[in-house]
């Protein structure tokens, strides 16, 4: 995932071939477009083959115990382990075996006044015991990038496939079936939140590092924008106001900006930047399972 956080800023960096010509809303919206485009990657790469070779095997058990096949049951029960074995045998083999990924990207068009208000207009529902309204307006807050996985639990699949052959051999084709059913109902969901406000927050302080001596007006108009992306994200709960290290980036980049309209000697706080930055970002990337 970090790997894929970072060739988001490379990427965009790369869409204009003068970069100090280029603007904030378009570093904005080539980041967005790339996050999306490395994300799409990001959800297909990690898929593991022999463990959705598995499943399918499991599910054409299952037909095969409808029919009362037991030749073939066993027959497809027995790749469907063997595929597992395989993976089972490396030493480093993952805990979780992603067998498909999807995302959604949700963008939230509005400023930070806006958000503003849409938030007292939910807290205003809530005091008025209008719960549903006030959930349905506050899905709309939301400006991310979910990768959603769906897994295959690699310490309890094979068990419960060997489970269930042990009670195919010995004629129990409906301990077998159930077995497998609760196996498929094992699968787990893994989704990354990739936050937008964060970013594009990166890929306009990068651009802004690349164009400060070039052009100091549209680097200063970089880090202005950054500001309010990074404003977004608290807003929208992706941070914490109270976050010491959004504090600390807040100073961090008022002091670029700072130095810019002055010697314009930045490199060196342009660095600090982007590594509080990408600390920042990192923490606000959540995954959650279920």
């Amino acid at each position: 995932m970090k790997r894929l956080l970072t060739s988001v800023v490379a990427a965009t960096l790369l869409f204009s071939s003068a970069a100090y010509a280029t603007s904030s809303k378009t570093i904005s919206k080539d980041a967005i477009k790339v996050a999306k485009q490395d994300a799409k990657k990001d959800a297909k790469t990690h898929i593991v083959q022999e463990a959705v070779d598995a499943i399918a095997l499991t599910q054409k058990v299952l037909v095969d115990i409808a029919h009362k096949d037991k030749k073939n049951a066993i027959k497809d029960i027995e790749k469907a382990i063997g595929k597992l074995e395989v993976v089972l045998s490396h030493k480093d083999a993952p805990l979780m075996l992603p067998i498909d990924g999807s995302i959604t990207a949700y963008e939230f068009q509005a400023d930070t006044s806006t958000i503003e208000k849409g938030l007292k207009e939910v807290k205003a529902l809530l005091d008025d015991g209008k719960i549903q309204e006030a959930r349905a307006l506050l899905n709309t807050f939301q400006s991310e990038i979910d990768i959603t996985t769906l897994n295959l639990p690699l310490a309890s699949y094979p068990k419960a496939l060997k489970l269930a052959a042990s009670y195919l051999h010995d004629d129990k084709m409906k301990e077998a079936k159930d077995v497998l059913e609760m196996a498929l109902g094992t699968l787990v969901t893994t989704k990354v939140v990739i936050p937008i406000p964060l970013v594009t927050a990166e890929a306009l302080v990068h651009d802004a590092s690349k164009i400060a001596k070039k052009d100091k007006k549209q680097a200063l108009k970089h880090l202005e924008l950054a500001k309010e992306e990074l404003e977004k994200a608290k807003l929208l709960g992706y941070t914490s106001s109270s976050d010491v290290t959004y504090k600390a980036l807040e100073k961090a980049i008022e002091k670029v900006e700072k130095e810019i309209k002055g010697k314009n000697k930045a490199e060196k706080l342009f660095e600090e930047l982007i590594q509080k930055l990408k600390s920042f970002k990192d923490n606000a990337t959540k995954t959650t399972s279920k």
